[in-house]
């Protein structure tokens, strides 16, 4: 009878008071969640690590999840079981989420079905953990905000992190001019290995005139902005006529010149995948289905912890001296 009374718990990160990454708890005697219609249950083999999930976990974001809640929202691995009408997935399909309902750092989570994509098999697990908001969110900050179009240029600005290396690949599958920034020498070599044509390093003094150089009198059509509380005012100078700095990333504010913008017409456009549609996140699961398909859709995995480590990676990936790739939890 204790076996039988055991087997229906997991182990998953729990949080139950705001705060720093020390919030985040494991425990071992959390219900398995069951399912309900248009839902799946999916036994976790990897669950990545959004910067997104520590702004929640701080309290200092705008959407907050009732307590106690476990975080996570892209998660990979297999169905374990599905719920009524859920006609698209059958238990061992191997699949990957942009969502969860009940949580992602933990052994078992429940997602809606239509936040649910078979995992190809070009693909691991710890990949599958490495597609859902980064790659959901670079496409639409390109196309579904930035409208680029093949033949204009883009900057990456902090390109070797997950929505960074994303944004490379798809840039440069559909035909754009790709330029990368990154903080290291390994960063900027696996910018340069992921689609960017020419890379620079974001810590060098002088960097932003070497972009400037390189692009000559043109500018830049778009820019991805991962950290637009240090870099908004200087990509503001280095646009195109019309061109456009997509917000996927902040982390306070920023002083700028709004005549800045006024010299070319230039837009800055916030980003949040939270706000999309659901039909624009078919167009996003589409297109990137046929990128894992095509083979140019590859996720770098970089560093990868156990569960009872998920608060060591929230401190890191906040703190860390550059990302490299993205960051997993493997229950």
């Amino acid at each position: 009878i204790a076996m039988a009374a055991t087997r229906n718990v997991m182990r998953a990160i729990r949080v139950f008071e705001f705060g720093g990454p020390e919030v985040l708890k494991l425990q071992s005697d959390v219900l398995i969640p069951d399912p309900k219609e248009n839902q799946v249950l999916i036994k976790v083999h990897a669950c990545g690590v959004n910067p997104v999930e520590t702004y929640i976990r701080s309290g200092n974001y705008a959407r907050k999840p009732a307590l106690p809640y476990t975080p996570g929202s892209d998660v990979a691995g297999v169905i374990e079981g599905v719920g009524e009408h859920v006609t698209g997935f059958k238990k061992g399909d191997r699949v990957f989420t942009i969502g969860t309902i009940s949580g992602g750092y933990a052994d078992y989570a429940v997602a809606a079905a239509n936040r649910v994509f078979p995992l190809s098999d070009k693909l691991d697990f710890r990949q599958g953990a490495a597609i859902g908001i980064p790659y959901f969110t670079a496409y639409r900050a390109l196309f579904q905000k930035g409208r680029a179009k093949a033949g204009e240029s883009v900057l990456v600005h902090g390109a070797s992190g997950g929505v960074g290396i994303a944004t490379c690949q798809i840039a440069r599958a559909c035909g754009l001019k790709v330029l990368g920034t990154a903080g290291t020498e390994e960063g900027m070599n696996m910018v340069l290995r992921n689609g960017a044509h020419q890379a620079f390093n974001h810590r060098e003094a002088n960097y932003i005139d070497k972009i400037k150089e390189y692009t000559g009198m043109e500018g830049v059509d778009v820019i991805i902005e991962m950290l637009s509380n240090i870099n908004l005012a200087a990509d503001l100078q280095l646009l195109s006529y019309a061109g456009r700095v997509m917000v996927v990333g902040c982390r306070g504010p920023i002083e700028i010149n709004p005549r800045d913008t006024m010299s070319k017409e230039s837009s800055i456009i916030g980003v949040s995948l939270f706000l999309a549609t659901e039909e624009e996140r078919h167009e996003c699961a589409a297109a990137l289905l046929d990128g894992i398909e095509a083979g140019w859709l590859k996720p770098i995995v970089g560093s990868e912890y156990p569960l009872e480590k998920a608060a060591k990676a929230h401190e890191d990936i906040i703190h860390s001296s550059g990302a490299r790739g993205k960051m997993v939890l493997l229950p």
